[in-house]
């Protein structure tokens, strides 16, 4: 914590005890207030037991810096007692904050893209007009080697393939029809139900 963001309060001590008994017994608690009321008689008190710890509240700045000279490492129920100013954190803003939008854009999707970000462009496509010159030679029933073939590897090779109407100009009418046509399947007719 820094020191800029503490402010010390002048008018209440926050009392560090040793001794218990001022949280559980009510003749030491007595006592113990009895001490504090002689600086000042409208002097407030809250226990913290957990914390062992007594906020003593004054009613001025001048009754609670004596009371602190006075008492401070005083000797109370044979412990010694340790008073200080206590300090008050100024936070700033009474409401919670939303963090810093540094890294928000790595949620997944992100909400909004940070500022200054830009879509990066699409590369143009590689073009290979070595190949397109290649395949717009070709004609029906040619073959293009595209890799020679090696002894460890395999040639690849582009056979064209014929239109219909090319490969039926070689062929009798006979080898036309002895091949297989797909015909499409007729759709069921449909009759209506009525409701009932």
């Amino acid at each position: 914590m820094h020191l800029k963001t503490l402010k010390r309060s002048r008018f209440f001590l926050i009392a560090s005890l040793a001794d218990h008994d001022v949280f559980y017994r009510p003749d030491v608690r007595a006592g113990f207030e009895a001490l504090f009321r002689s600086f000042d008689c409208d002097a407030t008190f809250q226990f913290f037991k957990s914390f062992r710890r007594v906020r003593i509240n004054f009613s001025d700045a001048v009754t609670a810096a004596e009371a602190r000279v006075t008492l401070h490492k005083s000797d109370f129920n044979g412990k010694e007692m340790r008073l200080y100013f206590a300090q008050s954190l100024h936070i700033g803003n009474s409401r919670l904050e939303p963090p810093k939008p540094d890294k928000q854009f790595l949620i997944s999707p992100p909400a909004s893209p940070p500022v200054g970000w830009e879509q990066a462009k699409d590369a143009t496509p590689a073009i290979n007009y070595d190949l397109l010159c290649a395949i717009a030679k070709l004609g029906p029933g040619d073959k293009y080697e595209l890799h020679a073939g090696t002894p460890t590897t395999p040639s690849v090779v582009v056979h064209v393939c014929e239109s219909e109407h090319e490969s039926s100009g070689g062929e009798d009418e006979e080898q036309r029809r002895a091949r297989p046509r797909i015909v499409q399947t007729r759709r069921p007719e449909y009759t209506p139900h009525p409701l009932h």
